[in-house]
């Protein structure tokens, strides 16, 4: 070895094992330097009474963790106060707890030396830690969730509640995929490759699924242009019914005559959409028969009649309206009424 490494050998000991046991070794009575299929008793020993203080130490910390958490929801989410919210809360205090045990355990368990299977226990408590924090995002994700859903419920439209499922899911995969591709990495994959992996992979499937990825775009394209809400009677391209639901590929529309509908994003943010759900006014069109003894004057005076109900509804477009005598019927004089409500 260099002499700068045997000059170094000190500080990579102390870095590698940061915690000393050859204090308590030496008033360990002799018994515990046994060793046992080459392991001194001591270590097993020691591993269990770490395993006992990190019970301690879950229980203990749990509740203290929790009453954080709390105090950080009444300072930063503090008009959400559910049953629901606090569920979440409690969910998200344990990994939490989890987590800090582990970076004890990590730095307790080099100090065994217990070299072989210190390596996979390290390895195991990554994956671990990095699973566990994957479980804190998504819980986080949740609360931000409930905050927007119970934020200003009254400025917020059907279709931008059902918004917030949908970009839920669309974050849930991508931290998802992110803590896979780091668990990758501590089985001593290069990350650059992980990510040119990814980069090419994404590329494939974007290849393979251009329908999919045509649907997610149109359904953002459906969720910034709002060219309907939910419930909104809506026409186009030989479909015609209420939107039910707006989904991450397909939006569900319900016919007059039960019908369900499931139609693309991509085809209906391209589609000319006629929505009936945002008319003023609906037309409606009629003809009155009247016998063909009625005299004219008493014909001219219905037609005002009609004219004045229709004026004086307060649930009619009074500017714009139709009441004309049009035909000689079969059997009766046919007045139209055009009328909008």
């Amino acid at each position: 070895f260099s002499q700068e490494t045997v000059d170094n050998l000190d500080k990579i000991y102390k870095k590698t094992f940061p915690i000393e046991f050859s204090w308590f070794n030496k008033r360990f009575p002799e018994f515990f330097q046994t060793a046992v299929n080459g392991v001194l008793i001591w270590k097993p020993i020691a591993a269990v009474i770490t395993l006992i203080i990190c019970v301690i130490l879950f229980y203990i910390l749990e509740p203290i963790m929790f009453f954080i958490l709390r105090l950080f929801q009444r300072i930063f989410f503090r008009k959400i106060s559910d049953g629901r919210t606090m569920t979440i809360l409690h969910e998200l205090a344990k990994p939490i707890v989890f987590i800090v045990i582990i970076r004890f355990i990590n730095k307790v368990l080099p100090s065994f030396q217990m070299v072989k299977l210190n390596a996979l226990l390290l390895t195991g408590l990554r994956i671990a830690e990095t699973v566990f924090w994957i479980f804190v995002i998504l819980k986080l994700l949740k609360v931000v969730l409930n905050f927007y859903h119970e934020h200003n419920p009254e400025e917020k439209t059907k279709l931008d509640r059902q918004l917030a499922p949908i970009l839920n899911k669309v974050l849930q995969g991508i931290v998802v995929l992110i803590g896979f591709l780091h668990i990758l990495t501590l089985f001593g994959v290069d990350p650059t490759t992980v990510l040119a992996g990814a980069s090419i992979g994404g590329v494939a499937v974007a290849f393979a699924a251009q329908d999919s990825v045509k649907n997610l775009i149109g359904t953002m394209v459906i969720f910034l242009d709002k060219p309907f809400q939910l419930d909104d009677w809506i026409q186009f391209a030989g479909v015609e019914g209420s939107v039910e639901k707006v989904g991450f590929r397909s939006t569900q529309i319900r016919a007059a005559d039960t019908t369900l509908f499931q139609v693309p994003n991509s085809k209906i943010s391209e589609a000319d959409i006629n929505n009936k759900g945002l008319r003023v006014f609906r037309r409606y069109t009629t003809e009155v028969g009247v016998r063909y003894d009625t005299p004219p004057d008493l014909i001219e005076a219905f037609i005002v009649g009609i004219k004045k109900l229709i004026a004086l509804h307060p649930s009619t477009k009074s500017q714009s309206y139709n009441v004309d005598l049009i035909s000689f019927g079969a059997s009766s004089l046919n007045i139209m009424v055009n009328v909008y409500f």
